[in-house]
């Protein structure tokens, strides 16, 4: 009896296991998705509270958009007003360049009207003192008006060189010239010839040493300083790099290089200077020579002279006070003797135009040669 419950009760159960078992076995994924959409839940709150957030943020920026693009409204008027005031102030500024570029034209003009006027006035003055030029040459780099100078007492020969080109004029050394300067001279002549010049004077003094000379003072040869000296009592004559005539007595070497002088020789004395005559040293004074002249005109042209002397009968030769008065009527602002006596020589298209003292043409250290 008791077996036949015994069996019943495990019928029961396995009846009960049969029942209730897949319930127990669902109930593991049961609590499983239950956990998936508590998470599901989770994440669903926290992207709400993200994209209120988002909203949130969104409404700010809106709301500084609309206060940024009222300064950008703001910024835009002022820097449209301030390009306004430019474009004013540039419309104001071309009309003043138009207006000074028509007064430079004007002025322009009016310079060159008076540099013609006064080169039309020099060329009356000269022909009514010295009338017609005997020789003329037109370059590229310069303009040369010989004439013939003959006054009582006195006769020589004078040019007047307009440059075109600062390269047009040169200090030619005496050719051999030694690493010391030494030469035993070339003639002003020979100078012009071997370096194809039209126009020539002989230039820089000179000492004689055994039987070479060298070259007295500062010397100046394609902007080289080739020579130096302080003698307080010598003055310099050159050509800056303008072309202009430049010079002084106890002039350094600072002062030379301040110059910009390209090509230069030193005698003595300094006969005017911004169109006053200079004193004549003791030494020099009421003597008749030779003499060897350079100056310039107001408006920048270049006169050379040379005079000749020591001939009785045909030219005795000049005072340098004599001498600045015949400049000064010229209308010369600047004057400079250079070595006179038998070194005086004037060469035009290769000639010898007037007559040196020694009889014929003297060796020298150095010349002033024009090529036009």
């Amino acid at each position: 009896m008791f077996t036949k419950i015994q069996a019943a009760l495990y019928g029961l159960l396995a009846v009960a296991a049969v029942a209730v078992w897949p319930l127990f076995a669902e109930r593991e994924a049961i609590e499983s998705a239950l956990s998936a959409l508590e998470a599901t839940a989770e994440a669903r709150d926290s992207a709400s509270s993200e994209l209120i957030d988002g909203f949130a943020e969104t409404d700010r920026l809106i709301d500084q958009f609309h206060v940024d693009q009222d300064q950008i409204a703001k910024d835009a008027d002022a820097i449209r007003a301030h390009l306004a005031a430019v474009r004013t102030f540039a419309d104001s500024e071309r009309s003043k360049d138009a207006a000074s570029g028509e007064e430079l034209a004007a002025i322009v003009s009016r310079s060159r009207a008076q540099v013609k006027e006064t080169q039309d006035t020099l060329d009356v003055i000269l022909a009514k003192k010295l009338g017609d030029p005997i020789g003329q040459t037109f370059g590229k780099r310069a303009t040369i008006k010989v004439f013939s100078l003959k006054e009582v007492g006195y006769q020589g020969y004078m040019a007047k060189v307009k440059l075109h080109d600062p390269s047009a004029v040169r200090l030619v050394m005496a050719s051999p010239l030694g690493d010391d300067l030494g030469s035993p001279g070339e003639t002003v002549l020979s100078m012009a010839k071997r370096t194809g010049g039209v126009l020539a004077i002989n230039a820089g003094g000179f000492f004689a040493k055994g039987n070479r000379i060298y070259p007295i003072g500062n010397t100046v040869s394609d902007g080289k300083l080739i020579s130096q000296s302080s003698n307080q009592a010598v003055s310099f004559i050159g050509f800056n790099r303008e072309g202009r005539l430049v010079g002084g007595p106890a002039m350094t070497p600072s002062d030379i290089e301040r110059l910009g002088v390209r090509e230069g020789a030193s005698f003595l004395p300094t006969l005017i200077k911004d169109g006053k005559a200079q004193a004549i040293p003791k030494d020099w004074a009421g003597k008749k020579e030779p003499r060897t002249l350079i100056g310039h005109f107001t408006n920048g042209d270049v006169l050379m002279i040379v005079i000749d002397g020591r001939q009785k009968g045909y030219s005795e030769g000049v005072t340098l006070e004599d001498a600045q008065t015949k400049l000064l009527g010229l209308n010369i602002r600047d004057a400079y003797n250079l070595d006179g006596g038998g070194s005086s020589t004037f060469v035009y298209n290769g000639q010898v135009l007037n007559r040196p003292s020694d009889g014929k043409p003297r060796p020298v250290i150095s010349s002033f040669v024009i090529f036009p």
